[in-house]
């Protein structure tokens, strides 16, 4: 915080009992005159903002807060002050500026007289955002780019990203990052055609986990299984946690006979996958339950050189999973496949359980070659982790 000099203080002192008793003039004077010194304080800078704006000077108030955000430029209520200025000279920015006020910290507790003042600014961020992707989707047709759905996907995604409403997320694997790898939330399923099979053998699936989840001899267990010790934060709350269970058919690298033996047409499919061997690392194959109301929380997994897949066999209304910045509903039988190196949560906002077939995949950029080699190396770091 800058510390105002004792003549700065008697000034801006003065102008204020000035401007309390109505002498708005005498109180512009006073700070007029003290802007000639160029005081290097924000405070000042602002209050001649006020002024200035109280006495109809529009242009000559932006200029003042302009030299106070020179100053500090992250301050909240400055830029707040900055875009309600424009927004009522109806200047074309006002949108971004709210915008740009509305991405720094908020005073805490929020004062009563900003209440009003912060709506409007997200109600003009919100149509500033919604016309400029508008724009921008009319600019893309308008130049004729003959795109295929899955360019036009992240066309849309750019807009979004240039708005602000999304932002870019990257891989943050735990444990094994491998270089040069393509990123992407959710990854186009155009390039797993074998997806069309798996969703046409979703009735089959759910039959054999029912089967599977009512056998006396088949093992359900808390999907997050790791040592108090480990310093994991993100798995604090459903670390041996039941509302989070999983029936393994194969679980690092290893068959579960005893779930297995319930499932052969899903273990059929999965044999036909492209699925990483690594001895105590993978693969994985599981149905996973998710208890009423449960949520998983914002979380990364452990490997970026494989990718996950969901296929939902059990999903009541309002469930939802999010990648990245794409949220999706699950909906049964309908299956993807994602980056689960990139931050994702999942939640179940309902009475009913929830389940889905979880299984993993190389990453389809690897080489024969790459694959070798990441066997060998993960298996020497002898890492014991899973499919989170």
């Amino acid at each position: 915080m800058t510390v105002l000099t004792p003549d700065l203080a008697d000034r801006i002192a003065a102008a204020d009992r000035a401007l309390s008793e109505g002498r708005l003039a005498e109180a512009r004077g006073i700070l007029e005159d003290a802007a000639r010194h160029d005081p290097q304080t924000p405070a000042f800078w602002q209050r001649l903002a006020t002024v200035r704006q109280m006495s109809g000077m529009a242009i000559k108030a932006i200029e003042a807060i302009d030299r106070a955000l020179a100053l500090a430029p992250l301050d909240f209520m400055n830029l707040l002050m900055r875009a309600r200025m424009l927004d009522q000279a109806g200047h074309p920015e006002a949108g971004e500026a709210y915008g740009r006020a509305l991405a720094q910290p908020r005073p805490d507790p929020l004062p009563p007289m900003l209440v009003q003042a912060i709506a409007r600014a997200e109600t003009c961020w919100a149509e500033h955002q919604q016309g400029l992707e508008r724009r921008l989707a009319q600019a893309v047709e308008a130049s004729g780019a003959d795109l295929t759905p899955a360019e036009r996907r992240r066309i849309a995604r750019l807009g979004t990203n240039i708005t602000h409403r999304t932002r870019a997320y990257h891989s943050e694997a735990t444990h094994f990052a491998y270089p040069g790898l393509r990123e992407a939330e959710f990854h186009d399923p155009e390039g797993f055609p074998w997806l069309g099979e798996l969703e046409s053998l979703a009735p089959a699936i759910r039959a054999e986990m029912d089967a599977v989840a009512n056998a006396p001899d088949a093992t359900l267990v808390p999907y997050v299984k790791y040592n108090d010790s480990e310093p994991l934060a993100q798995w604090r709350n459903l670390n041996h946690n039941r509302d989070w269970t999983a029936i393994h058919l194969i679980e690092r690298g290893e068959t579960v006979a005893a779930n297995a033996a319930h499932c052969p047409e899903t273990m059929g499919f999965l044999a036909r996958m492209d699925q990483p061997h690594i001895a105590g690392c993978a693969a994985n194959a599981m149905f996973s339950l998710l208890a009423p109301h449960t949520h998983i929380p914002p979380h990364v997994g452990v490997a970026n050189f494989r990718l996950l897949c969901h296929l939902p066999l059990i999903v009541p209304d309002r469930c939802w999973f999010r990648v990245g910045a794409e949220t999706r509903d699950f909906a049964e039988g309908q299956a993807w496949v994602f980056d689960d190196t990139i931050e994702h949560e999942a939640k179940n906002e309902t009475d009913r359980l929830r389940v889905i077939l979880i299984f993993d995949l190389w990453h389809p950029d690897l080489s024969p070659a790459e694959r070798v080699a990441i066997q060998a190396a993960v298996s020497a770091a002898a890492f014991p982790v899973g499919a989170l």
